[in-house]
């Protein structure tokens, strides 16, 4: 009887713990995920929050996300990619343009008049990176690369003109924009987007460089009165980069099938899907200035001549620079052009 009763306790002891072991198992593994946008902004909530949910349910619960939108895990937004790197967080969404000089070929995106459709510039830029600068972002495991779409101007004063950005202080978002509104005779301030709302109304600028679909989430619309873009004939007067990386550490230590979760919601589509809803969500920071009473000046073909010459220069510099660097500047250039037309016309 005793035996029995011991076989008994030692048996559900073994059930038990086998048990436990299953739930263990099975725990969800969080990930904390750090953006510097705002948890109101069209990226947030229309791209990067869709994301982490999707993730969430292809891997049946076992992965939870931990979101940190507008820096809430502290530091600053030229800091996210080291914290992804170093561990700090798991998963970040930034900007390489503002850690300048450090993912240099990559920059060829945002030369001027280079973009076309953002889902297309996209593809070419996450497809450009694997080819012909895998090593660009070596310390992290990137899961997508996107461009947003056409950079436009906001500013207190109306832009029709070249000579009218003769002297005026506007934020530009990485080095290379910085020079070519040198071009323009403007004066580039360089700050990361959260810094707009207070240096707009401090008049420390008087207006921005950036894309319409962040416009609402810095109150861009609020603080400025006129608004400038370039006609749909015209490629792109300029667009940002963007990537988003996740440790390395975390991402290997993941097991097999939450691992094919991550990549089944990463690379090349994930990256174009990205450049698709950032340029989709133009149209809602267009309507804000609108609906606010804003003018909006459309320059033609014929006049954006003007603009696309005077930046020309800009091109020419980045080729001498990447040539200074050890790598083929212009080779780099015409690989990142006929990427853009490859999956334009696709």
């Amino acid at each position: 009887m005793i035996q029995r009763r011991q076989f008994l306790q030692s048996s559900a002891a073994v059930a038990l713990g086998s048990a436990l072991s299953g739930v263990h198992a099975q725990a969800p593994v969080t990930l904390r995920f750090h953006t510097f946008m705002a948890p109101t902004s069209n990226v947030w909530t229309l791209m990067l929050k869709p994301w982490m949910e999707k993730v969430e349910k292809d891997a049946g619960g076992r992965i939870r996300f931990e979101a940190y939108p507008a820096m809430q895990m502290g530091g600053t937004p030229p800091q996210l990619y080291d914290q992804a790197r170093d561990g700090v967080v798991d998963i970040v969404w930034t900007l390489p343009g503002y850690m300048p000089g450090r993912f240099v070929r990559g920059e060829v995106f945002e030369l001027p008049f280079m973009m076309s459709e953002a889902g297309a510039t996209s593809r070419a830029y996450w497809e450009y990176i694997q080819t012909q600068a895998p090593d660009e972002f070596k310390d992290t495991k990137v899961l997508a690369l996107h461009v947003h779409g056409r950079g436009s101007f906001h500013t207190t004063q109306p832009i029709r003109t070249v000579s009218d950005l003769k002297g005026m202080k506007l934020r530009a978002p990485s080095r290379l924009i910085t020079r070519q509104l040198s071009t323009y005779g403007a004066v580039p301030v360089g700050m990361p987007l959260p810094g707009i709302p207070d240096a707009l109304s401090k008049g420390t600028i008087q207006g921005v460089a950036t894309a319409w679909d962040v416009v609402p989430s810095v109150k861009v619309h609020e603080l400025t009165k006129f608004s400038t873009d370039f006609a749909d004939d015209v490629p792109g007067f300029y667009t940002g980069t963007f990537v988003m990386a996740m440790n390395r550490s975390k991402y290997e230590s993941l097991p097999p099938d939450l691992k094919k979760v991550i990549d089944a919601n990463s690379g090349i589509e994930t990256s174009a899907q990205f450049g698709t809803i950032t340029q989709s969500s133009d149209a809602i920071g267009r309507k804000a200035v609108a609906d606010r009473g804003n003018t909006i000046h459309t320059i033609s073909k014929a006049d954006a001549q003007e603009f696309i010459r005077l930046a020309g220069p800009v091109k020419e510099e980045w080729v001498a620079d990447m040539n200074k660097r050890g790598y083929d500047g212009e080779k780099l250039l015409q690989t990142a052009k006929s990427l853009i037309a490859k999956y334009s016309k696709s």
